[in-house]
């Protein structure tokens, strides 16, 4: 039950045990911030457990908040840093498979450990006792398991988004998922669709940007994707027998986001790009298959799981913008790369280049040289024309509306925003005539 596991203790962290423990109660760090001190990893926060209730914990500290005192869970804050003090208790039954009806609060710690997700999470420690691990928490970390607290399908009928849980910790970990465990998970997905899609997308993020994005895989076989994103089950189940492939368009897509790096957008980009391919499915009379116009069915698709997930709309824009272009063929010359910035923007056409990147390396073998080459090519020509500062967007025009309005004498309106568009369109040809003069005389000309 108890461990020689030496753990630093963050000094805030440390006053506040003391404080507790000076009053005559009992006072842990407990949860994530053992586990990942354990692992060598900085903890986002701090959690502590007591056997204090929430009265008595306030009564201790100059400044406190009642964060969720209906739980047991009072904030201390300490200058700004606010910090998590929760009474050791026992939860009732759930009736949402999200929320305890009620909970009991309790003198006993391993009553309250009990209630924890996984043994990875169920450990607490002081400088007094040492490390508090009843289930078995560091035996897991050392096998590098996921395993639930007690009952795996009781954990998880209590709330059901711990499904979805561990996959996200097996995903950030590299841990495999004890066979109970998973066999709960399966059986209890369907449950999934009473958790709220904030939840839903937070936990999605945490896995995507996490050392193995792949591990959505194990979010298919357990049948979690199959209610929360059952248009990636499709593209799991649909072949591509092209020679520039040699995966399903699921695996395709699970290989293309361990290619980028742990950005949440390119994750996201790599996860939607191909989302369109099973709608869009074609086959020759080789039987060859094909997905023409899949980059535009992807992007309308995308767009609306994003919104079902409750993503910001500049989540939504980046993405929705990376799954349209990612497919962009532009020639490495001047003129269609400066075209093709000006098309896609100029904050989304250098996450082009890592797009491909990794859509090609989860590719097949197939003309991989001739493909990175000219990916290389069309790099060189883009870097040549930001270090010019050639003029790729309305912006960078050295005439404006006003100008339009004051020197040539055209009328305010929409007319005024589709000559902008005409010069910019001129100068995009050759970036040289970006000279005011120039510009003028062109648009009087267009007139």
């Amino acid at each position: 039950m108890q461990s020689t596991v030496m753990i630093q203790l963050p000094e805030r962290v440390k006053f506040i045990i003391d404080t507790i423990m000076k009053a005559g109660y009992e006072a842990y760090a407990v949860g994530g911030c053992i586990r990942d001190m354990i692992l060598g990893r900085t903890p986002d926060d701090w959690d502590i457990t007591t056997s204090a209730q929430p009265e008595q914990v306030k009564a201790l500290f100059g400044r406190t908040i009642d964060t969720g005192i209906q739980h047991g869970t009072v904030t201390v804050m300490l200058d700004k840093e606010g910090f998590e003090v929760t009474t050791y208790r026992i939860d009732g039954e759930y009736e949402d498979s999200r929320h305890p009806k009620e909970v009991t609060f309790t003198s006993n710690l391993v009553e309250d450990l009990k209630r924890r997700d996984f043994t990875i999470n169920a450990m607490a420690y002081n400088d007094e006792a040492g490390l508090v691990d009843v289930f078995e928490g560091m035996k897991d970390i050392e096998r590098k398991v996921i395993r639930c607290v007690g009952d795996p399908l009781q954990r998880f009928g209590e709330d059901a988004l711990r499904i979805m849980r561990a996959v996200r910790f097996s995903a950030q970990l590299g841990y495999e998922i004890e066979t109970k465990t998973l066999e709960a998970m399966r059986e209890l997905s369907p449950n999934l669709v009473f958790v709220s899609a904030e939840r839903i997308q937070t936990e999605l993020v945490k896995l995507l940007v996490s050392p193995h994005p792949e591990k959505l895989r194990v979010a298919y076989e357990t049948e979690i994707t199959k209610v929360i994103l059952p248009e990636f089950d499709a593209c799991m189940e649909t072949q591509q027998n092209n020679p520039h492939h040699c995966y399903s368009v699921g695996e395709h897509t699970l290989k293309a986001m361990q290619e980028i790096r742990k950005d949440k957008a390119l994750r996201l980009a790599m996860l939607f790009h191909d989302i369109g391919k099973p709608q869009t499915l074609t086959v020759d009379t080789e039987g060859i298959v094909h997905f023409h116009g899949h980059p535009a069915v992807s992007e309308k698709m995308t767009r609306e799981i994003l919104k079902r997930l409750k993503f910001d709309n500049n989540t939504i824009y980046m993405v929705t913008s990376l799954v349209r272009y990612h497919d962009y063929d532009v020639e490495p010359e001047p003129k269609c790369v400066r075209r093709a910035i000006m098309k896609a923007g100029e904050d989304i056409f250098p996450l082009l280049f890592e797009v491909k990147q990794a859509d090609m390396r989860a590719q097949s073998g197939y003309m991989r040289k001739e493909k990175e080459e000219r990916l290389a090519s069309v790099r060189r020509v883009y870097e040549e024309i930001i270090a010019q500062g050639q003029c790729v967007s309305l912006k960078m025009l050295t005439l404006t509306g006003k100008d339009l309005i004051k020197e040539i004498g055209m009328p305010p309106g929409p007319e005024i925003g589709d000559m902008l568009k005409r010069l910019l369109d001129f100068v995009i040809e050759d970036p040289s005539r970006n000279e005011r003069e120039i510009l003028l005389k062109a648009a009087k000309e267009f007139q």
